[in-house]
């Protein structure tokens, strides 16, 4: 143990601000010994404790060959472009490292020759390249100098991923340069798979001692039985509260109008059917006809529309695959046009087929926006598919916030796993104050939304601006920003305003700003010092009853529904809302919760006790007085 404790804090010398985290030391020393005895371990560790340090330097410094999986692209582009190597300069141990991604990240370079016509470095005699029409319906909707300006950098890039580009592409272009996994035939059915880039990817990851994913990646090599990523031996999820809602999605299917309008391209490229491919492309609308009436519905059996739709559409995903089958070439270009619709096509026929026949461990539902609705399968336990890699691998669950059930949701051995919590730096006993306003009406109650809204205006005032506003709904948001934008002296930045990164960026640059934002700023926003002094959050985020996946674990659960399916959800989330506020040790400020059930409830220490350790109060007075000292200093 003592060795890793010396090579954490031979790394962390070389960090600015170096210092001894206990909390640190405590989850090496427990990687570490998952890694020696194969146990596996899931761990809480709080803001501040440096958990990536904590399991990359154990998992590197064993020699196995391990799997980072994170919760977002943005966090693992962070793990291979900062940390790791950070760590090939410091860490007294070489070892390599590779991230992939799923395939429709990368440019195909195989789509830019059919474009072109030709190779991607070919140019006419006036040095330019040149645009196939009629190619591939999607490149002629495209703006010609922006697939020319993604095929040059293709020319020139040694990744082809698009997180590298300078610039973003339209869905348009770059949908038309790339395949997903269910269209590409693969680098040996491929006239140029030798020089695919993510193929090139999928190399130096089997040659790499730490490779990075997505978790929805690693959700897809267990759903293809291991086809995705090298053999491993240990794997780290981070942010492990969010695996089993990734295993749910990847576990399912997903099915659209869009299936057969992109099956429609595909085959469009190979024949001129034209009576086919406007069959398919009508098949959208059939389908998003029949979904309609379901919408933000669970669905307990086909009616006979949605049961037509799928019929209809089952046929017309057979003539397609007889008609693409049919085609006699296998030169060039067209023997991978034809590869890659064969696949497209066996693919949507195969989720048709789950359609018609839903597993009773599985529950269907229809989400997504109103013009384009999307029927979802997914399973309602999601231990069955987890059963492989415990046996298989051992594993570290990490996050700032991990559900005390969540070993039980995942599936995890009672015998074979220890969980441990090893707490935060931080000193939030004297630089944070949580806040429940008792006096507040219940949510349900009139006046609710005017009573929040004056509350939000005096803390607002306290604290001279400084505020992130978080709200379970996007009507409660508007609310606010309606009532509060006049009012108050500050600016007020709602989430419509910006895309994220900009809106992020804006709150941070100006100390006097508020932003008020839903559920995607719960999580992964990250303001240090004093722009952020004041957290408020308008209710307890319980998930809604009418959620169709949670609503089926609540059947299953049955008495026990609220203990083990809502009330852990909800503190999870209340907890990483409320993490938001402390990201360093000199940061100070208060978590304003609007929802009097946290003082009343008879789970409310369940509750308070998942949040970190805050001082507690009830009088707005003292929290005005202290935003006040935070905001003078």
């Amino acid at each position: 143990m003592g060795d890793i404790a010396a090579a954490l804090a031979e790394v962390t010398r070389a960090l600015p601000g170096a210092e001894v985290r206990p909390g640190q030391i405590k989850m090496a020393e427990a990687v570490e010994h998952a890694i020696t005895t194969g146990r596996h371990l899931v761990v809480q560790a709080g803001t501040g404790t440096g958990k990536t340090l904590a399991y990359l330097v154990p998992a590197i410094l064993s020699g196995q060959r391990v799997v980072v999986a994170t919760a977002t692209k943005a966090l693992q582009d962070q793990l291979v472009g900062k940390d790791l190597p950070f760590l090939a300069t410091h860490l007294d141990r070489p070892f390599s490292y590779a991230s992939l991604k799923g395939r429709s990240n990368y440019l195909c370079l195989q789509r830019a020759k059919e474009i072109l016509g030709g190779d991607p470095n070919d140019q006419n005699d006036k040095g330019e390249q040149q645009i196939m029409v009629g190619v591939d319906p999607l490149a002629d909707r495209a703006p010609r100098s922006e697939l020319l300006r993604l095929i040059e950098w293709a020319t020139e890039s040694p990744t082809g991923e698009r997180a590298e580009l300078t610039f973003e592409p339209s869905t348009n272009a770059w949908t038309a340069l790339s395949v997903s996994a269910r269209e590409c035939p693969g680098v040996t059915r491929c006239a140029i798979g030798e020089a695919c880039f993510a193929e090139r990817a999928r190399a130096q990851a089997a040659d790499a001692d730490v490779i990075v994913v997505n978790t929805h990646l690693y959700g897809m090599h267990l759903a293809t039985g291991g086809a995705v990523l090298p053999e491993h031996d240990l794997v780290v999820f981070d942010e492990a509260h969010q695996l089993e809602e990734v295993i749910s999605a990847t576990a399912g299917i997903e099915l659209t109008g869009g299936s057969f309008v992109a099956l429609a391209r595909a085959v469009k490229a190979l024949i001129a059917d034209e009576r086919l491919i406007a069959d398919l492309e009508a098949m959208s609308g059939q389908l998003n006809d029949a979904l309609m009436p379901h919408h933000g519905r669970r669905i307990r059996g086909l009616d006979d529309v949605l049961a037509a739709a799928v019929e209809v559409g089952q046929g017309r995903v057979d003539r397609a695959l007889a008609a693409v089958r049919a085609v006699n070439s296998d030169a060039g270009d067209t023997a991978n046009r034809k590869q890659r619709a064969i696949k497209a096509a066996t693919a949507l026929s195969a989720e048709l087929a789950t359609v018609r026949a839903v597993p009773e461990t599985d529950v269907s539902w229809v989400e997504g926006p109103r013009h384009a609705p999307r029927l979802r399968i997914a399973p309602i336990d999601v231990a069955p598919t987890l059963e492989v890699l415990w046996g298989g691998v051992t594993a570290v669950l990490t996050s700032a916030t991990i559900p005390s059930n969540l070993p039980i949701r995942l599936g995890l051995p009672a015998g074979e796993h220890d969980q441990i919590d090893v707490g935060s730096p931080f000193d939030y006993g004297a630089n944070a104050l949580l806040y429940c306003a008792a006096h507040l009406p219940d949510p349900r109650a009139e006046g609710y939304d005017a009573a929040i809204h004056d509350e939000l205006e005096a803390l607002i005032t306290a604290a001279g601006g400084r505020t992130l506003a978080l709200f379970t709904s996007w009507r409660a948001m508007q609310s606010a920003v309606d009532a509060l934008r006049e009012r108050l002296p500050f600016p007020v930045l709602d989430q419509q305003s910006l895309p994220k990164p900009a809106l992020v960026k804006a709150f941070t640059d100006d100390p006097s700003a508020c932003l008020f934002a839903t559920m995607g700023f719960w999580q992964g926003v990250d303001v240090v010092g004093s722009t952020l002094s004041l957290v408020t959050i308008d209710k307890l985020p319980f998930p809604r009853p009418d959620e169709p996946l949670l609503q089926a674990r609540r059947e299953r659960a049955r008495q026990g529904a609220f203990a083990l399916v809502d009330l852990p959800r909800a503190t999870t989330l209340l907890a990483q809302g409320a993490g938001r506020l402390i990201r360093s040790a000199t940061d100070r400020g208060v978590v304003a919760v609007f929802d009097p059930r946290l003082a009343t409830a008879r789970y409310r220490w369940e509750v308070v006790n998942a949040l970190p350790p805050m001082r507690r109060t009830r009088e707005r007075s003292e929290v005005e007085a202290f935003l006040r000292d935070i905001r003078d200093q």
